[in-house]
């Protein structure tokens, strides 16, 4: 599996290239730190898996997932964000994310998420 990392946090993108080490099958293509580089990225290597921050510079995770959803990219979209708020998850959701986690309390569950979607290729 193909994951690309867009998180402006360069902490936060070393958590979760820490998290997922532990996955033989999983190949990190690439970090973005804004939403312009990641969309150059996405293009670029096509990733299986998009792990995608709400609020960077440049474009915004919802501007993102919109660009992804209508180009149609079949990637999965986990927005992993510090803004759960149900109004953000609601409108993610109906933009097309596949999952909608909170750093603070769902952080974990990457490993979960991960796991299942590894079971599924």
């Amino acid at each position: 599996m193909k994951l690309l990392i867009a998180d402006d946090s360069a902490m936060m993108r070393e958590r979760i290239k820490n998290q997922v080490k532990n996955f033989d099958d999983v190949t990190i293509v690439g970090e973005a730190g804004n939403g312009k580089i990641a969309m150059e990225m996405i293009r670029d290597f096509t990733p299986d898996l998009l792990i995608l921050d709400l609020h960077m510079p440049e474009m915004g995770g919802m501007e993102v997932l919109k660009k992804v959803r209508e180009a149609r990219m079949k990637m999965k979209v986990c927005i992993l964000t510090n803004y759960a708020y149900p109004q953000y998850k609601t409108r993610c959701l109906k933009l097309g994310a596949d999952y909608f986690l909170n750093k603070s309390d769902d952080f974990e569950k990457t490993n979960i998420l991960i796991a299942n979607l590894l079971k599924e290729e």
